[in-house]
């Protein structure tokens, strides 16, 4: 690894400290380097509040070494006035040396924009410095501005003979230390989706309970209402989306979404991506699942397996004949992990 590899590497691992707290924008990191030594570190905490690159600076305490330092960003510094004016002009205004730059910005506002600034202003700019690694890190920002929908992630627990449930009864399938792992991941991800059937048969809060973190934007999809609204899923704890095809409404915490039985996964993506979700997990049911994988929309699957249960009949898991990048062992339960190619 070379130094700019290594200084880029250290604002991944800044970024990753506000995993599930910045959206809508995307995790940032920043590195101000002076002779081979860091004067100054900063992160993206939340959306609003300062850009990673101004975080960074203002933690610099000798702020005269800034000309002849160079700033390593994971995200191109933006170009545009959002809530905080653009961090490229700021860079352009303290008259860095350099700018290292891990991945460019493929959002419209941004897209070449805030390099161009720097450039201009006769800054010495590389960009693509462990390129793979930075839009890795903001995978679910960057599949919703290019794929206009949010990333997918699709889990289910299953025994060992290959059934969610035994005789269609709600069943523990994983044991405690998956269930935290779950938790975990509900709260890095924007929302958790289930089915009609899901929510009946379980009576889930889709909430996080066993780890750190906001809860997840719950989405129902429940086109003839057919989940009773004193049901879990219509707590206050979280806002929920009813995607349904009688009516459009809002009520508190709880908004009905209109779409077509018929248009089911283009009208469901267009909701979501106008609702701003990012990143979705796909809780629901084998039906709901299954809808999924053969439409080929996911990123990523997480399959809980627990072989040594068996459960002989009841509901099965769904068809799925992809093989797994890893798997780990948590005591009895096996976790596969898989990327859609």
């Amino acid at each position: 690894m070379n130094t700019d590899e290594l200084y880029i590497k250290r604002c991944i691992e800044l970024a990753r400290k506000a995993l599930g707290k910045t959206y809508p924008n995307p995790m940032v990191g920043s590195v101000i380097v002076h002779n081979g030594k860091i004067i100054g570190e900063g992160y993206h905490h939340k959306a609003g509040e300062n850009h990673a690159e101004i975080n960074a600076i203002n933690s610099v305490e000798h702020k005269e070494l800034i000309p002849e330092s160079t700033i390593y960003v994971s995200l191109e510094p933006c170009a545009h006035y959002g809530k905080t004016p653009p961090c490229a002009l700021k860079i352009k205004e303290l008259g860095f040396k350099k700018v290292v730059i891990g991945a460019m910005d493929s959002h419209d506002k941004v897209n070449g924009k805030g390099k161009k600034i720097i450039q201009d202003a006769g800054i010495e700019a590389i960009s693509g410095i462990l390129e793979k690694e930075c839009i890795e890190l903001n995978k679910r920002f960057f599949t919703y501005h290019e794929k206009k929908r949010p990333y997918i992630i699709l889990k289910w627990a299953e025994s060992g003979d290959g059934f969610l449930d035994k005789d269609f009864k709600p069943t523990a399938v994983s044991n405690t230390l998956v269930n935290q792992l779950v938790h975990q991941l509900r709260a890095d991800e924007h929302a958790i989706l289930v089915g009609t059937q899901t929510a009946l048969n379980d009576n889930p809060s889709l909430t996080v309970r066993n780890a750190e973190g906001e809860n997840p934007v719950r989405i129902l999809i429940d086109f003839d209402l057919k989940v009773p609204e004193n049901f879990n899923i219509y707590s206050k704890e979280a806002k929920t989306l009813v995607l349904n095809s009688i009516k459009e409404e809002t009520k508190d915490n709880i908004q009905f979404i209109k779409i077509k039985k018929e248009s089911f996964m283009p009208d469901l993506m267009n909701a979501l991506y106008k609702e701003q979700i990012q990143s979705v997990i796909i809780e629901g049911g084998r039906f709901t699942l299954q809808q999924f994988i053969d439409a080929g929309l996911w990123d990523e699957a997480i399959v809980i397996k627990n072989e040594s249960l068996k459960l002989e009949n009841g509901t099965k898991a769904p068809e799925f004949s992809y093989t797994a990048n890893k798997t780990e062992n948590y005591r009895d339960n096996s976790v596969s992990f898989f990327t859609s190619k």
